[in-house]
């Protein structure tokens, strides 16, 4: 299962309340560019921005997943407060969505910053095993950085960042999860995505 390591993952939340990765944290990001994607879920809209420059391979896929309208009705399977909020590869019964690309390189060396409101490719514990899951951070995540577990050791490739919406990252953050399907930290109730669309900034 395509997945993140919950292991110390309470980091140093940003409460200033204010949108987006960048803006959220002390680690300078680059300036988005190229077109932004609109999350409508279930709980609220999430606006999307990329790093084609750092990313250019997870973002092209990512846009190609989007433009198949691969997530549209998937759910968020996996949610821990202070950590991140996971989505990508089940549908509202938790059956598997899989992805129709081939997994693609870990760009987790591209010197961006997994820090709160940056979307981020979920894996296996094989580090290019990435597909079309993926995950927000609810706070700042070092520990998921290229390099942060030893030296030239893959991280998780950050790609893109949330630009409006981070109170929906909150709330949905913020839901009672459970166990179901074998999986543990799973909303009670759906929170899903209810279509994911391609805008123009």
């Amino acid at each position: 299962m395509l997945s993140v390591p919950a292991v110390g993952c309470a980091g140093s939340p940003d409460t200033n309340g204010e949108p987006g990765g960048a803006e959220g944290s002390a680690m300078k990001q680059p300036e988005v560019k190229g077109p932004r994607v609109l999350l409508e879920t279930s709980m609220g809209n999430i606006l999307i921005g990329f790093y084609p420059d750092q990313a250019p391979i997870t973002v092209e896929n990512f846009l190609a997943y989007v433009e198949s309208g691969h997530y549209d009705g998937l759910v968020f399977h996996r949610v821990i407060p202070d950590f991140m909020i996971q989505v990508g590869g089940f549908e509202a019964d938790l059956t598997m969505r899989e992805g129709s690309r081939e997994p693609i390189r870990n760009e987790s060396d591209n010197g961006l910053h997994n820090v709160r409101g940056t979307i981020v490719m979920a894996r296996t514990n094989a580090p290019h095993s990435a597909s079309a899951q993926f995950f927000i951070n609810h706070t700042d995540n070092p520990f998921l950085d290229y390099g942060a577990q030893g030296p030239n050791q893959w991280g998780y490739a950050v790609f893109g960042t949330v630009l409006e919406g981070m109170d929906v990252v909150d709330a949905i953050a913020a839901v009672e999860t459970g166990t179901a399907a074998g999986m543990q930290d799973v909303p009670v109730e759906t929170v899903t995505v209810v279509s994911a669309k391609v805008v123009q900034p």
